[in-house]
């Protein structure tokens, strides 16, 4: 089993799993324009762009993109008939290694349709790279136009950036445990993956609203798990009351004080 994270910057939009014998670009179509159709609702003049590996790279999902104006940007498996296509710019690529001893790499862009799987031409972009005699050529295909966005910095910078998202990913499944997908049915494993996803959408919210300008501002979920909540505490229970008894110190005191004091001050201006 795998599942569908959609994220935007480090909001999670949704979490759903998918069974490994269903085609990922196809599942993901369900997820992405119910989220697409909420958001317009209430922003209708939004500009989206969807990133993804080369499993989003469908006709199906590609195509509700082009005919709802919602620009993508998915990876593309390489093959022999994308290799011949640029194999003047990898020769260039291969001779400049060479002579410098030092990795290379060179950009281009070109219109593209496959034999037989996409209904239309679109745009693809490769980067042929040779490090250390061996090549490491990649291509991407996107609706972003020609004139709009140059081939090195459509790879590098907007592409590249998804790695961040894959972070965030990681997050939910190394921190939050939503990789725990072994119980005998898909509606049970469901479940505990909505709940991973809950934890971390609290986890990140309490980091925005609350740890601010704090040494956990920019941590991961697992870190704020570790040295913001896993703190020994003796709960006395009464019949009017609750108390719980904290250490007078630990090392992130400063960060729980400032976090309770902020959200407590955000409760009461509700």
């Amino acid at each position: 089993e795998d599942g569908n994270h959609p994220i935007c910057g480090d909001h999670l939009l949704s979490a759903t799993l998918r069974t490994a014998d269903r085609d990922p670009g196809t599942e993901a179509l369900a997820d992405i324009s119910r989220i697409v159709k909420q958001i317009r609702n209430r922003w209708p003049r939004v500009r989206f762009l969807v990133r993804g590996d080369s499993g989003f790279a469908r006709d199906t999902l590609m195509s509700w993109c082009e005919e709802n104006h919602v620009d993508f940007l998915f990876g593309l498996a390489g093959n022999s008939r994308l290799y011949d296509r640029i194999a003047s710019l990898s020769a260039e690529v291969r001779d400049e290694a060479t002579s410098t001893g030092k990795a290379a790499r060179g950009f281009a862009s070109f219109d593209w349709i496959t034999k037989d799987s996409w209904t239309r031409r679109r745009r693809v972009v490769a980067k042929a790279e040779w490090r250390h005699g061996n090549r490491y050529h990649r291509f991407i295909v996107t609706t972003l136009p020609q004139g709009t966005s140059e081939p090195r910095h459509l790879y590098e910078q907007v592409y590249c950036a998804r790695g961040d998202m894959e972070n965030r990913i990681k997050e939910c499944q190394l921190d939050l445990f939503s990789d725990r997908t072994s119980s005998h049915t898909i509606r049970a494993n469901q479940l505990r993956l909505w709940f991973s996803a809950a934890a971390y959408v609290l986890l990140t919210a309490l980091q925005h609203m609350a740890l601010g300008q704090t040494s956990l501002e920019t941590a991961t979920c697992g870190t704020i798990r570790a040295r913001l909540l896993k703190i020994a505490t003796v709960v006395t229970l009464s019949v009017r009351r609750i108390v719980l008894s904290m250490p007078d110190m630990f090392p992130c005191q400063h960060e729980f004080a400032l976090a309770h004091a902020r959200l407590r001050r955000l409760w009461q201006a509700v």
